[in-house]
This record gives C-alpha cells, structure tokens and sequence, in this order.
C-alpha cells in the first residue's frame, strides 16, 4: 500500500495545485455570500475527486491479474498516453502563457460568482474536480495506478481517502481557515488570487511536464 501511494502522490498533487479552482474557491471566499458559496464549493471538490478517482479505480481493476515480477503492457499504454498529453498540456499552457506586463484572462464565469447559491457552487467545483480535461486525466493516471495494484478493501479505501485529502488541500485549507478567522485572511487571499492568476499558465506548464515524464518513466518500467 505505502508504494500505491507514493505512486500517486504526483498526481494528487497536481490536482491540489491546480490555480484556476483556488482563485474560484478564493473568489468566493471574497464574495457577499462567501461562508454559503465556499462551503457548497468544497464539498463539491471533494466529491469530484471521490467520484471521479472510485470510477477509475473500478475500470482498472478489470485488468487482468499477472505474475507481480512480470511486465504490464496494459498498464505501460495507458501511462504512455497520458503521459504523452499531459507533456501536450505543457507546451499548449506554456504557448498560452500571458505576456510581460499583460493582464491573465480567466474565465468569464468567474465574474458571476458574487450570485452563485450553494448548488451552483457545489456543481461548479465538481465539473472541475471530475469532469475538466486535465484533473482528470490525473484521476485517471492515480485510479489506474490504485485499481491494478490488488490492495485488499480496507487498503483502497486508505489510499482513497489520503489522494483526497492532499488533493482538496488547497480548497480545504482556506475555506476552513476563512471559517475560523475571516477578517485576518481577506488581504492574504486577495494577494493570492492575483499571484495564482497571473502564474496559472507558467505553473500548469510546469506541472504538466514533470508529472508527463514522471508517467512516460512508470509506463515504460512496465514493459
């Protein structure tokens, strides 16, 4: 099990330092109705990342049992090709990259967010967590590595619930810490927000490169 889940630490990682859903999380933190809209928003990442990793989880454990010490083509191709589009993320996040002294450009539903109820903002953080392009190649790539392991119930379960964890922490961490002490964390967030949106590029750019290779290497071990 500890070697599951030091496989899949990369992946929830990239996943919890994703910038785009920690400048929602913290524009809604700033909004008028931030403890209703921020708490719906969490929960729905959370049950994104749940959701999304458990169907992975149980379409890779369809594939067929081997001998531990023999190769894993199956295996190798699935991580070969997400290897290979997340080092196609990088190069398109990094072509996409603002340039010096430009404003980032983010998403236009971000300007509604001040008028989002709970359920908008549930359903929000979990298109985002289980349903966006790139977390969920990530799901993949930690369902598989999970799913093909032959963990007892209690192990998966373990292992579901620390990727997680460590995946939500970004959302989790400032919600509950708005939580408990709003007023002192309203400045810190807004710095944030600003830094998160004028690096978004260059750090998915980055992040999609390592996690890429870091596949490409796990999938051709399995050969």
């Amino acid at each position: 099990m500890i070697q599951v889940i030091g496989g899949i630490l990369p992946q929830a990682l990239g996943i919890a330092i994703s910038p785009i859903p920690i400048i929602a999380a913290i524009l809604m933190l700033l909004s008028p109705r931030a403890r209703v809209t921020a708490v719906g928003f969490l929960l729905g990442w959370v049950v994104g990342i749940l959701v999304a990793v458990i169907v992975f989880i149980l379409l890779a454990s369809v594939i067929p049992a081997t001998d531990p010490d023999a190769s894993k083509p199956v295996q190798g191709v699935i991580q070969l090709v997400l290897g290979v589009l997340l080092l196609l993320l990088a190069v398109r996040q990094w072509r996409h990259r603002p340039k010096p002294g430009a404003k980032p450009v983010l998403p236009k539903w971000m300007q509604a967010i001040d008028g989002f109820s709970f359920i908008a903002a549930f359903g929000l953080a979990f298109l985002l967590s289980a349903i966006n392009p790139k977390n969920l190649l990530m799901a993949v790539s930690a369902g598989v590595e999970i799913g093909s392991a032959q963990l007892g119930v209690g192990a998966v379960i373990v292992t579901i619930v620390i990727f997680t964890v460590i995946a939500a922490c970004t959302v989790l961490v400032p919600v509950l810490g708005y939580l408990v002490a709003a007023d002192r964390l309203r400045s810190p967030l807004d710095s944030l927000r600003g830094w998160l949106a004028q690096e978004n590029a260059v750090i998915m750019a980055v992040l999609f490169l390592v996690l890429g290779v870091n596949l490409i290497g796990k999938g051709i071990g399995h050969f």
